[in-house]
């Protein structure tokens, strides 16, 4: 019997693929996770800045009516929308 068609080598080769694939899960297991935690970091500052955003639209606008004539006290009714639109989409929307 030579030593190719071995039993002990079958099982050597077995055992070898084996671990193989487990550490290739592994492996893919751990990317998958950093993935996942960077892009829920990057979704917070998402919408960190959308809410900058959507508050800044809005004193534009403001400003903009201002420029036209029209006299108004604080921030207008469609500003505080745009800028308090992004807690109600949170809470309502997913």
């Amino acid at each position: 019997m030579s030593f190719l068609r071995s039993s002990a080598l079958t099982n050597l080769l077995g055992l070898a693929n084996l671990s193989a694939l487990g550490a290739a899960t592994f492996y893919l297991k751990s990317l998958h996770m950093r993935n996942l935690e960077e892009h829920e970091e990057h979704e917070a500052r998402m919408d960190g800045l959308e809410g900058t955003l959507r508050g800044h639209i809005g004193l534009i606008e403001d400003s903009l009516e201002r420029l036209e004539g029209q006299k108004m006290k604080g921030m207008s009714e469609k500003a505080q929308k745009l800028y308090m639109a992004r807690g109600r989409e949170d809470e309502g929307g997913s």
